[in-house]
């Protein structure tokens, strides 16, 4: 069941903040290339400005990255639209996020009806995320830890999304995934990133895809208050 978004007046937003700026990104984004309906939708409904700092919020519904603090980004709408899109290709019911954020990725995932699990290294990044995700009335389960090493506990994952880029996909990751379940993560260093995805055939071998060039922050092992 889609959860119903509990909207304050400060998320319905105005001027550079109303539906009608968020319509026009819906828009920008189905014309780069994004089909999914309830993938568009969700991004149309999900008020973006409240996950950057207000200084940021005419900026919000721009598709670019945004900065959010301590060297970590809001990711670029096509690109969370994009992963969001790959991801719901084999119809996912839990999912695991690797990189909380701002709580944006997980805030769509959760608004689409899915399972969230995420998991995020820097401690005030994640009682930022909590906070708005519990102000908006969406269940989405949360850890501080090392994202490189997921959330074994709630595992197997149908669906696993990495939102920031190691060198090469993390095989504690892959293990946590479900039996055709897919992983989409950024991979590469700096200078060369790609947006990849991965199927776990029966097996237990995987079937890789590389989507489009992406730009992303490192995924970093280790925890931060």
């Amino acid at each position: 069941m889609t959860p119903r978004l509990r909207l304050q007046p400060e998320a319905v937003g105005m001027g550079m903040t109303s539906q009608r700026v968020r319509d026009r990104l819906v828009e920008r984004l189905r014309e780069a290339g994004i089909v999914d309906e309830r993938v568009l939708n969700a991004i149309r409904t999900l008020p973006r400005h409240l996950f950057v700092d207000e200084a940021l919020a005419t900026r919000a519904y721009e598709d670019t990255a945004l900065p959010i603090g301590h060297s970590q980004t809001i990711s670029q709408p096509w690109v969370v639209a994009r992963m969001t899109e790959v991801l719901l290709e084999n119809s996912p019911k839990k999912v695991l996020e690797v990189g909380t954020g701002s709580g944006y990725q997980a805030a769509v995932l959760a608004i689409l009806g899915l399972e969230v699990y995420t998991v995020e290294r820097i401690g005030d990044l994640l009682r930022q995320a909590r906070k708005r995700l519990r102000q908006l009335g969406l269940n989405v389960r949360s850890k501080h830890d090392d994202g490189r090493i997921g959330w074994a506990e709630h595992g197997p994952y149908d669906g696993i999304i990495v939102t920031a880029a190691a060198p090469a996909l993390v095989p504690v990751l892959v293990e946590q995934l479900a039996v055709g379940g897919q992983l989409v993560a950024p991979v590469g260093g700096s200078g060369s990133q790609s947006l990849v995805r991965l199927v776990k055939r029966a097996d237990g071998s995987v079937e890789e895809t590389t989507l489009a060039p992406v730009v992303f922050v490192p995924l970093l092992s280790g925890t931060l208050d």
